[in-house]
């Protein structure tokens, strides 16, 4: 473990890095949102149009490791939601504390983290988580929200889910990459060098402007926040493993990256959801901030455990 620490440590020491620029206010609030903006719709967009130009749909699509996935991370959804509803928390509470149970950043932190550290080859296993948590959960919480305020389902809100999927940069990008490597088009030295420049900039960017976000961040309601960091950090890597290993046939090096990345700390559009909706920010912030330090340890230990363990 003690290796795998020290090769991770230096994705953590951005994020500290992002972290201490934008506390001490060398890097405002202005700046902070600009980077993440510039990250977001450019160096990752790019990056996953490069990595997603350079797989087969085989590669990304397997339906038994999307299914362990989904009932994995579905289950660990249903548990926060209990314990929310048995604190008598309102459906729209219950849902963002379940979003920040499954939610991992994937995005941000997953991809460039894990394809460095596990290889190339983890790129498709970790794209397809990400896919499921912007199609299924990033949907879902949208439905339960707005459909527990209206108190019925509008067709508006499908709609509502539907556009925000496509609008999605990184959606929009994994697409073109698999639409790009469908038709088995050649990639032009000028556009290959482009996204490969651009898409360079995306880990260091990603984990700076982490680091930033998490600086206005507060560790309010710490117990409900210790819950959510646990059901991210334990119970959805456990429940994912369990999945993976014995319920489904997933094939062995997937089902590593699988759990790898369900080990990721709680993503921060999580709080952007729930700053719009106006649904407990605070303690999503909190969770964020507390999964985010304490990973720095159990994603090291998690890597290692998937290194060495035959699965």
């Amino acid at each position: 473990m003690i290796d795998i620490f020290f090769k991770t440590l230096p994705f953590f020491a951005l994020i500290a890095l992002g972290y201490g620029a934008a506390r001490t206010r060398f890097f405002g609030p202005e700046a902070t949102s600009a980077i993440t903006r510039f990250v977001f719709y450019f160096a990752l967009s790019a990056m996953l149009f490069r990595f997603s130009a350079n797989l087969t749909m085989s590669e990304v699509f397997d339906p038994q490791f999307i299914m362990a996935y989904l009932l994995a991370s579905v289950v660990i959804y249903v548990l926060a939601i209990i314990v929310a509803f048995a604190r008598k928390q309102p459906v729209d509470v219950a849902a963002v504390e379940a979003q920040c149970a499954v939610t991992g950043n994937t995005g941000f932190l997953g991809i460039p983290m894990l394809a460095l550290l596990m290889g190339a080859q983890a790129i498709g296993p970790t794209m397809m988580v990400l896919a499921v948590d912007l199609i299924v959960f990033s949907s879902l919480i949208v439905i339960l929200i707005t459909g527990s305020r209206d108190g019925r389902m509008r067709i508006g809100v499908l709609k509502t889910v539907a556009m925000g999927l496509l609008k999605n940069p990184m959606i929009v990008s994994i697409a073109l990459g698999l639409a790009w490597s469908a038709y088995e088009m050649p990639m032009p030295q000028p556009l290959n060098e482009f996204v490969s420049i651009l898409g360079a900039a995306a880990t260091p960017g990603a984990l700076f402007a982490i680091g930033a976000s998490l600086a206005d961040k507060s560790a309010e309601r710490l117990e409900v926040a210790a819950w959510l960091t646990f059901c991210k950090l334990v119970l959805h890597p456990a429940a994912v493993a369990f999945a993976a290993l014995v319920v489904f046939d997933v094939e062995p090096f997937a089902a590593s990256v699988m759990i790898a990345a369900s080990s990721l700390p709680v993503a921060g559009n999580v709080y952007m959801l729930a700053q719009h909706y106006k649904a407990a920010p605070q303690r999503v912030s909190a969770s964020i901030l507390i999964s985010t330090t304490v990973s720095i340890l159990t994603v090291s230990a998690v890597i290692a455990w998937v290194a060495v363990v035959p699965v």
